[in-house]
């Protein structure tokens, strides 16, 4: 994607400081800044609804900014939303599939025509800097696009079969389920709530969907934009609003013939995974956490290591299920890349992500915040670099914190184990690649994993046994991030993935469907 399309920012792009692009993010900006506070509908049916009580969605970057004020469900509407989504399933399902595909494709050109405005407002949403959030709208666009690319190639996953007798046509074919809930996660807002979205209604069903109330705003702009696409009133349905209320009732209701879920593994796989299928089993796509391992070996690139570890640790602040958590480093070499990480470190700028040269946002939310002291304070003596808020001048009303390296943590404790998402990365020594991959690989977690080495059997060793569903060998971009839709799918083993099928990539769509037989005889 990079190659094809050089002026288009991922999650590989080092910069996107370019005049005319810095001029189109400030005035996003600017007129954005114009509509905070501003109260917000649910979606329901095609038609805007307000509740009766509303909460406040504020900025990470300073609290005092309300972003959105944005309705709370109630029960009852999340019955209406159901409802809206069923009735709507016929027609929608039996819709051509070249149909669906060109109303989801107007979708994604309306989302990069708009890629400065919803950029702008994630970041004062959710703090990413200018790079993320732009890769992330990229992303969002691209991810439906995608799949529109896999229906075609699959030709709308109808293939003939083989025949036993002569006057049999056989046919094998994938079929829509129905209502299809997604939840979604705070830290990618738009991608993990627009590509569910999308990969169910391109495959015929009709979809609920639930933001984080962390990124509320991020669901309403995408219902809308999707409205905008022509997208027929109840496919898509907007509930913001609990957990307890919204979530829950959803993974619950008997109505609800599918559920994509992406967020932390006790609610993912207790919660919902467990408890979802009730008379009979039904699908659940369930994406959860990581305890991603980086590798560095005696052989290793240490400036071209030192750079990915760095971006995956501490890029958008460690809000990355796939960031790089833990460092397993060659004693031999373990000092001097230290000192390269700590360089990279101090390099870069933390401050307020609408500046176009920050680097490092602020902690999405105020639980992630409290949590990183905590985790701080619990790691004591290990405190390499960093390990505190920063409250000077302008930092001082937002959520903001040093990026932090631990070395010589038991490797039983708890910080090697748990999945922070806060930009905390602890490091090991190792004497050889069999003690680092025994390391890496326990963890409940599958999801991604790096190395660095100049050697061909160490790099044949690792990828042999790494057990991760994404993985990535001597990559400066990112050790253990920055997956794109048809270059790297995106997905996890173990505890981090309940279809051993990755994001964006050949396997998806199928998740949506279940497979009919269909003989016709003559």
């Amino acid at each position: 994607m990079e190659i094809a399309h050089p002026g288009k920012v991922t999650y590989v792009s080092l910069s996107a400081d370019d005049p005319a692009t810095n001029a189109a993010f400030d005035q996003a900006i600017a007129e954005v800044r114009g509509r905070l506070g501003r109260t917000w509908p649910l979606i329901i049916n095609g038609q805007e609804r307000s509740t009766s009580t509303t909460f406040d969605s504020v900025s990470p970057g300073d609290t005092r900014i309300v972003v959105a004020r944005v309705p709370r469900a109630a029960p009852d509407d999340v019955s209406d939303a159901v409802v809206a989504a069923r009735a709507a399933f016929p027609t929608w399902s039996r819709t051509p599939w070249p149909e669906r595909a060109a109303r989801l494709e107007k979708a994604a050109q309306i989302i990069r025509a708009r890629r400065f405005e919803l950029a702008a407002w994630m970041i004062l949403e959710m703090g990413k800097n200018r790079i993320e959030a732009l890769g992330e709208i990229e992303e969002t666009a691209d991810l439906i696009d995608y799949y529109n690319q896999q229906m075609r190639a699959n030709q709308g996953y109808v293939r003939p079969m083989d025949r036993l007798v002569p006057t049999d046509n056989n046919t094998s074919v994938l079929r829509p389920y129905g209502v299809w809930a997604v939840i979604a996660p705070w830290n990618f807002p738009y991608a993990l709530l627009g590509a569910p979205v999308a990969a169910a209604l391109l495959t015929g069903n009709t979809v609920v969907m639930k933001p984080s109330s962390e990124t509320p705003l991020s669901a309403i702009l995408l219902a809308q934009i999707f409205g905008e696409a022509g997208l027929p009133a109840g496919t898509v349905n907007c509930l913001t609003g609990s957990g307890s209320v919204v979530g829950d009732g959803l993974s619950r209701h008997p109505g609800v013939d599918g559920i994509t879920f992406t967020g932390s593994l006790d609610v993912g796989f207790n919660q919902i995974y467990r408890q979802f299928s009730t008379r009979f089993p039904k699908p659940s796509i369930v994406e959860m956490g990581g305890k991603n391992p980086a590798i560095v070996m005696e052989s290793a690139d240490l400036d071209r290591a030192a750079l990915g570890i760095f971006r995956s640790a501490f890029g958008m602040n460690g809000h990355k299920c796939s960031a790089c958590s833990r460092l397993y480093v060659h004693e031999a070499v373990a000092d001097e890349l230290l000192a390269r990480l700590d360089q990279q470190i101090a390099k870069a700028k933390i401050g307020d992500p609408l500046l176009k040269d920050t680097f490092v946002g602020p902690v999405a939310t105020r639980a992630g915040y409290h949590d990183y002291q905590r985790f701080v304070e619990t790691a004591g003596a290990a405190v390499r670099t960093g390990g505190h808020i920063l409250t000077a001048g302008a930092l001082a009303h937002g959520y903001f914190v040093a990026p932090t390296v631990l070395v010589g943590l038991p490797r039983d404790h708890q910080l090697m184990h748990d999945e922070l998402f806060v930009p905390i990365l602890a490091v090991q020594r190792v004497k050889t690649l069999d003690e680092a991959l025994a390391e890496a690989n326990d963890t409940a977690f599958g999801l991604t994993a790096g190395v660095f080495t100049r050697k061909q059997d160490e790099i044949d060793t690792f990828l042999e046994r790494i057990e991760a569903g994404v993985v990535y060998v001597n990559r400066a971009a990112g050790a253990t991030t920055g997956a794109w839709p048809g270059v790297q799918p995106f997905g996890g083993w173990k505890g981090s993935g309940s279809t051993g099928k990755n994001i964006g990539g050949l396997y998806t769509l199928p998740c949506y469907m279940r497979e009919q037989s269909r003989t016709v005889c003559e």
